[in-house]
């Protein structure tokens, strides 16, 4: 239970895929202007990250290394276009406000680097755990850069209106440099808590020592 402990929290703070491997920003920045859109955007990557992990993991045995890019961009388009039909159906606002942001799933970076670096050589279960770990760091990262976007920006979270009649929206916050400026900071607060994590793991060793 440790050691799949251990690669779940890998995804969420220590290889965060947005705060520490740094991929994937460009289509990250473009959804955060709200929160609704940051959900929606991270449920997505997260049903494919999860099930492309999965399925290649499941068959990684059974893959030629000479074809395995291929196969894993053919697994992972799968996968997205079974979300993107899916969100056209039943959320087709959501799918809208995404936009094409969704189908861009199949070439991210995110999922691609994980397929590549850890699926094709771990166990279902670990490739799973793994996925997971990643899904809830990229989510969480999005959920809370948007908030933090939407309610300076607009003065409202999830489209409701929470700050008072009086507040005056920063309109930069709502821009692409107000995002990456968010970014700067949730990367610098990702950091201090590592390290403050490192830390506390550390100190039971120097008391014993």
């Amino acid at each position: 239970m440790q050691r799949l402990w251990k690669i779940f929290s890998k995804g969420i703070v220590y290889e965060n895929p947005l705060l520490m491997l740094m991929i994937g920003l460009c289509s990250a920045v473009a959804v955060t202007s709200s929160v609704g859109n940051a959900v929606g955007m991270g449920g997505a990557m997260t049903f494919v990250i999860v099930f492309a992990e999965l399925v290649i993991s499941l068959f990684r045995k059974l893959i030629p290394n000479d074809a395995r890019i291929p196969i894993f961009i053919i697994v992972i388009a799968a996968f997205t276009t079974i979300i993107d039909l899916s969100m056209k159906a039943y959320l087709p606002e959501l799918s809208k406000s995404l936009g094409v942001f969704i189908p861009l799933i199949v070439v991210n970076c995110i999922i691609m680097g994980r397929v590549e670096a850890f699926a094709s050589k771990e166990k279902p279960l670990d490739a799973v755990v793994d996925a997971l770990g990643m899904g809830v760091g990229y989510t969480w990262v999005l959920v809370g850069i948007a908030a933090f976007r939407e309610l300076l920006g607009n003065g409202t979270l999830m489209a409701a209106q929470v700050m008072p009649e009086a507040f005056q929206p920063i309109l930069f916050f709502t821009l692409p440099p107000g995002g990456f400026m968010v970014f700067a900071l949730f990367i610098s607060f990702n950091i201090w808590l590592k390290k403050a994590m490192e830390r506390r793991a550390a100190a039971p060793a120097k008391e014993a020592a």
